[in-house]
């Protein structure tokens, strides 16, 4: 297994199961984003959006399901600075002739960093009539991944380096720098909480609950 092995993660349904006396599914709408390191400097967002129809819903006895929208979305994005310097939108599936003509408007993005306000300039360029109400929110999909990429970029250069991940170091001073752009971004980082209390005064950062379980599952609990 390498770092680009794309096929080894869970495709498993993440849904709920069905309620109880649902008595037919209406419609399925899939985002999938994946981030890749180019180089230390740069990465690219794909994302993608598709709604499917059930099959029979629409045409009696056809057997497949129907792809009503399918939009396809490829962003470059200098790191650290997560400023957009390409962008590539392709339309798969669309209920219109015209859909595809909106796919330029999208180079608007170009020169913006997917960053705090990001959404709001989106919706300032692209809402409404403005752009593509199935690729406008898949932005809104695709930005946080941006953000979630700046501890995958290091500990990509780690196993790529061959060192630590340094998600492990609790004294690593990229840990302490880190925390802090993400401040008033959920509930956990609010100002005034107290994990961020916990950080100002010093405390250690400690191993995220994901990785806990995971380390126990491989016996590797040492490790913490």
């Amino acid at each position: 297994m390498t770092l680009l092995d794309t096929e080894s993660f869970d495709d498993r349904s993440i849904l709920p199961p069905p309620p109880d006396g649902a008595e037919a599914i209406l419609h399925d709408r899939e985002y999938r984003v994946r981030a890749f390191r180019l180089s230390a400097d740069r990465i690219v967002l794909q994302g993608a959006v598709r709604d499917q129809k059930p099959p029979g819903l629409y045409l009696r006895d056809d057997p497949d399901p129907l792809t009503v929208h399918h939009m396809k979305l490829s962003v470059e994005v200098a790191f650290p600075s997560l400023e957009i310097e390409s962008v590539t939108t392709h339309f798969e599936s669309h209920p219109h002739d015209e859909c595809p003509q909106i796919t330029g408007r999208y180079d608007g993005l170009i020169g913006l960093s997917i960053a705090r306000g990001f959404t709001k300039k989106v919706a300032a360029l692209f809402g409404g009539p403005r752009g593509c109400t199935h690729v406008t929110a898949l932005l809104y999909a695709m930005a946080p991944v941006a953000m979630q990429c700046f501890w995958s970029m290091k500990a990509a250069s780690a196993v790529l380096d061959g060192r630590d991940n340094p998600m492990f170091d609790a004294d690593s001073d990229e840990r302490d720098d880190m925390w802090r752009s993400i401040v008033n971004t959920c509930h956990i980082w609010d100002e005034n909480g107290p994990e961020v209390a916990a950080r100002e005064a010093g405390a250690p950062h400690g191993i995220p609950v994901f990785l806990r379980g995971r380390l126990a599952e491989l016996g590797r609990m040492s490790e913490q």
